[in-house]
């Protein structure tokens, strides 16, 4: 397991005075992004390779948003790995080491180069190590998409959308979903399915199906093409 100790940033809070949900998001990528770094799997060692892992699917589930200056604790882990994927858990806990938020996710190893997934050597996996998945209620990774759904004015992509593998950063889906949303709400579980990478210059064409359990946002190309399907409960 890897974790470290931060306290929540005026800047990572919205107008409640609470971390929002991409400022969380953003706490477990940078949770394992630190731990590859400090195993020597960072991202210029992968770059170099021209690999990398990359997000296939989030399932974060949310207790609490935690206030300006709490002092929490952020952990990760790998859970599993098998042929093109590694599973990862993430979670959050408060300065008494209760559950502040917790989640599963889904990578898929990448060679950058042929732009195809490949199968992860040794090298790639131990050093990581595994254990034992959170206690969590699991769902599936394949969103239901909506039966019908509205269309909300299009965009695109920005400079600040970009990561270092050149396409639109994880936690910037989510943003962008949040954004199109004509009001507010309170989310306590979030799944993201990522489908194809955005990059800079591309037209994003949102959908939106607002259902009595939940509320789904279809990011798409101009053709219709899904870059990701967020799904708010």
């Amino acid at each position: 397991m890897y974790s470290f100790g931060s306290r929540v940033r005026y800047s990572e809070i919205g107008h409640h005075g609470t971390m929002t949900l991409p400022g969380l998001i953003n706490y477990f990528q940078d949770c394992s992004t630190f731990q590859s770094e400090d195993i020597g799997l960072g991202v210029k060692e992968l770059k170099k390779r021209k690999k990398a892992w990359i997000l296939s699917y989030w399932q974060v589930i949310i207790e609490r948003f935690p206030k300006m200056g709490e002092q929490v604790t952020v952990g990760t882990f790998a859970t599993g790995f098998k042929g093109l994927y590694g599973d990862r858990n993430f979670f959050m806990n408060d300065e008494q080491g209760n559950r502040i938020a917790c989640a599963n996710s889904i990578w898929v190893f990448m060679d950058m180069e042929k732009g195809r997934p490949a199968k992860p050597g040794d090298e790639d996996i131990l050093p990581y190590g595994m254990e034992p998945p959170l206690e969590m209620v699991y769902e599936g990774r394949k969103i239901r998409l909506p039966e019908s759904s509205e269309d909300f004015p299009s965009f695109p992509v920005q400079k600040y959308h970009i990561d270092t593998n050149e396409h639109v950063n994880n936690c910037q889906y989510v943003q962008m979903a949040l954004e199109v949303l004509p009001d507010e709400i309170n989310v306590r579980q979030l799944r993201v399915e990522y489908k194809k990478s955005a990059v800079y210059g591309d037209i994003i064409c949102p959908k939106v199906a607002f259902e009595t359990e939940r509320t789904v946002v279809e990011l798409c190309d101009k053709n219709g093409n899904l870059y990701a399907v967020i799904e708010f409960k």
